[in-house]
């Protein structure tokens, strides 16, 4: 078995593999979550009465909502760890889905899905912290990756629940409540899991942070990690908030949120919340978009599982570019679409064509490069402050674009939205190629050292 599977196959790996599919449930939640409301929208809007900004406020109360859950979590995530943190996501997320699933009026469905947003929000980035802090580095780009194909897989079962209900009295209820099972797996799943030898480092407690080693690592190579773990702690010490805006942190911040701002504005979640509706621009009825809208979810997966093979042997940068290309083709084909009448008369396959590539070009790039390097970039000691920071630019650029689209939509129309969309794809492309490492095949201490010792970042290993 070569490569990533191969090397997950040898004994010490399968404890790393079990942890890391426990603590990737987080970020089924999340998945499940923003790709249901695509499908339950069509639903929920007819029978709340939601117009056009009842049904953004719909979408974004759970971004807004994940906005505050990711600062907080980074916080908790050092005062009561990671795995604790996650446990209270996930409870937090059982009640909110049933919440949403009750919800009388447009006001209580947006009120639920904020407090929704605050367990997303919260789940989103410390299970790429989890499972990066419990990985050895050949199968670091791998394992934390399975965080995004469990993104992947939710929104991919959400589609799923959308068509399966879509006939079923009360569905988009069933939809939105269904979302409590994962949330109950998560809270069962974290008290199973050990602690980060990383954050127990932290604490103290090395006895602890050895015998977790022990169970993922050659007997070997556990001094020299704990070494590693023990110096860059003696180093860095206890650091603030601040202190992630600091020139020692500045270039790794740089890349974090270029990452997390270009991860949205590229326009994916558009395609996540609201592909039935593109759909349905081409002249499909509601049913028959939400089918369709299948396609969207299965493609998502299946270039997630490549990705998940290839980032540790290709690497993270070259995905990351080519992926990066691929969507603004895919947005300049979804624009041209839109533009012109004839082809939309004679080629009505097109509009699904383009969001396939761009969702297969998300899929292998920008998808799961974005949540695997904001957990290898940072200090040891601000590793949580500064991931939350990025994740919360990540959603608050996710609500704008969110809550917008349907706006920009009205205002500049559907082919100049997705040419907008595409130049900024252009940008994210020319940032990539300038300020974005390679981080394959190193330790987190030695990403660490070598993005000290040279602040402006540079392009290769």
């Amino acid at each position: 078995m070569p490569g990533f599977l191969g090397t997950v196959a040898s004994g010490g790996n399968r404890f790393v593999l079990r942890i890391s599919l426990v603590a990737a449930i987080g970020g089924f939640l999340f998945g499940y979550d923003t790709g249901v409301i695509s499908g339950a929208l069509l639903y929920i809007a007819p029978q709340l009465h939601a117009g056009t900004l009842a049904q953004s406020w719909i979408v974004g109360g759970l971004l807004l909502g994940a906005v505050v859950g990711a600062c907080l979590a980074g916080y908790l995530a050092d005062a009561i760890s990671r795995k604790w943190t996650k446990f209270a996501a996930g409870v937090v997320y059982t009640l909110a889905a049933v919440g949403s699933a009750f919800a009388q009026s447009t006001g209580e469905l947006i009120i639920a899905r904020t407090v929704l947003g605050l367990a997303v929000g919260t789940a989103s980035f410390v299970a790429p912290m989890y499972i990066a802090e419990q990985t050895p580095p050949r199968i670091r780009g791998g394992t934390v990756s399975f965080n995004q194909l469990m993104i992947t897989s939710g929104i991919l079962l959400a589609y799923v629940a959308d068509f399966a209900l879509k006939g079923v009295a009360g569905n988009w209820r069933w939809m939105l409540g269904l979302g409590a099972v994962p949330g109950v797996a998560l809270v069962i799943g974290m008290l199973l899991v050990p602690h980060t030898p990383r954050w127990l480092m932290q604490r103290d407690r090395g006895a602890e942070a050895r015998a977790v080693l022990t169970r993922s690592r050659p007997a070997g190579q556990v001094d020299g990690e704990l070494d590693e773990i023990r110096s860059v702690l003696r180093t860095e010490g206890r650091r603030r908030l601040r202190d992630v805006f600091g020139s020692g942190a500045r270039a790794a911040l740089v890349v974090g949120l270029g990452l997390a701002v270009f991860q949205q504005l590229v326009g994916v979640n558009t395609v996540i919340y609201f592909s039935p509706t593109i759909l349905t621009y081409t002249g499909l009825h509601a049913n028959s978009a939400v089918t369709e809208a299948l396609t969207v979810g299965i493609t998502n997966v299946v270039f997630t599982v490549i990705a998940i093979l290839l980032l540790d042997r290709v690497g993270r940068r070259v995905l990351l570019l080519i992926g990066t290309v691929g969507l603004s083709v895919a947005l300049v084909l979804l624009g041209l679409f839109f533009a012109l009448p004839d082809l939309r008369q004679h080629a009505p396959w097109l509009a699904l064509v383009a969001l396939l590539v761009f969702i297969a070009s998300f899929a292998i790039g920008l998808g799961p490069v974005f949540w695997l390097m904001i957990s290898e970039v940072f200090p040891l000691s601000l590793r949580s402050r500064a991931m939350a920071v990025c994740t919360a630019a990540n959603w608050i650029a996710n609500f704008l674009v969110s809550y917008f689209f349907l706006q920009l939509i009205g205002a500049a129309g559907r082919p100049a939205t997705f040419w907008i969309y595409a130049g900024l794809g252009v940008l994210a492309v020319v940032f990539f190629a300038v300020r974005v490492p390679e981080t394959k095949d190193r330790s987190l201490e030695q990403i660490e050292h070598d993005i000290g010792a040279h602040p402006r970042l540079s392009r290769a290993a």
